[in-house]
């Protein structure tokens, strides 16, 4: 039995959220004590109050220029300091968390990534020591040694799919109809490292598409304020008798999708939850494709679309069956994920909570 450790979560993108829940709440489950940071970015923060997370705010987000994307990491991890010698966590676990792993390594603490995309880039100093990730992945490029990474089944989302239990209010919030189609549509992240302009081409020219059919209505979820500030300024004729609305607060992610006859988005969190629904879903992201997506293509769960053509004959506007519930089975990746931080807590002999901060473990 592994003995009750303090483990520092970081909530640094939105999808963190509701990846997380579950987590933390088989690790609490098994006696370890969770402490939660978020960075107010995004709708990280407001998801999280959504969800009832006892959370500290830390840092924000500092914009797509390179200078101050640096500078803002660094400015972040020193704002965690005091978080840190207050708690004094024995583990840290992010999905992808720069920060954090930056002011742990420099503090010793024992860093474990759960990542699912092979190509993010990774700033110096912030390699973490473990890297979780589905068993699509092969180990070449990931950021931890080879001995030291470990694999999932299945795909992130499979972590908190299983728990999702529809309501009916949302679409009524949302000012939508039973008799309309419904597509929700995830823009390109234009300031993340790995945006390529090819996917704002495929974005446009969707959204061409389903203002110029009848009796379908866009969902549209930007990445931030001033993204969508940036569409209601260009494209105002999206936005004219409500053919595209977007939500005013944020709202869970798999009840939107739920609600949606299909699925079309720039990046790759989105495109999974909808496959792990099976709900039909296409992909306008034009970065280097991921392992996971690529294996949801070959399994015909997801669809990739690679030109300006492509989006109007790939993308069916068909309705899809939403009489039938989702699939609640438990999947094997909550698992997985809850074994193997467990099992490197053993290894890096981290010392059980209230008994003193981390000590590595004698492996290489």
């Amino acid at each position: 039995m592994t003995p009750g450790v303090k483990i520092w979560i970081d909530l640094d993108n939105t999808p963190h959220v509701p990846f997380f829940i579950p987590i933390i709440r088989e690790l609490e489950r098994r006696g370890h004590e969770v402490v939660l940071t978020a960075r107010d970015a995004f709708q990280v923060c407001d998801l999280a109050e959504e969800k009832g997370l006892s959370f500290l705010r830390v840092g924000r987000h500092y914009g797509k220029n390179p200078v101050m994307k640096i500078t803002g990491l660094i400015f972040r991890s020193l704002q965690m300091l005091p978080f840190y010698l207050r708690h004094q966590p024995g583990l840290s676990l992010s999905h992808g968390a720069r920060s954090q792993n930056l002011i742990s390594n420099l503090l010793g603490v024992p860093t474990v990534l759960i990542a699912d995309y092979e190509h993010a880039q990774t700033a110096p100093f912030t390699h973490p020591r473990w890297t979780i990730v589905p068993d699509a992945l092969s180990p070449e490029g990931l950021p931890s040694k080879v001995s030291h990474v470990r694999y999932y089944r299945g795909i992130k989302e499979d972590v908190y799919a299983p728990e999702f239990k529809p309501t009916s209010s949302l679409m009524a919030e949302l000012g939508l109809r039973e008799d309309e189609m419904i597509v929700t549509v995830r823009p390109p992240a234009n300031e993340a490292h790995y945006y390529n302009p090819e996917s704002d081409v495929l974005f446009h020219e969707l959204m061409a598409r389903i203002c110029r059919t009848p009796g379908v209505r866009a969902v549209l979820l930007p990445r931030n304020a001033q993204q969508e500030q940036s569409l209601r300024a260009k494209y105002p004729d999206w936005f004219e008798d409500a053919r595209t609305v977007i939500p005013s607060r944020a709202v869970d992610g798999l009840e939107l999708l739920w609600i949606s006859d299909f699925v079309v988005s720039g990046g790759g969190t989105m495109n999974r939850e909808a496959a792990a629904l099976n709900i039909p879903v296409y992909s306008i992201f034009r970065g280097k494709t991921g392992a996971v997506d690529l294996m949801l293509e070959e399994q015909g769960r997801l669809s990739m679309i690679r030109n300006r053509d492509e989006v109007w004959s790939k993308i069916l506007l068909v309705r899809r069956d939403k009489s039938r519930p989702p699939d609640n089975a438990p999947r094997a990746a909550l698992k997985d994920i809850i074994d193997h931080v467990e099992n490197i807590i053993r290894i890096e002999r981290v010392r059980p909570n209230g008994k003193g901060k981390a000590r590595r473990g004698l492996t290489g």
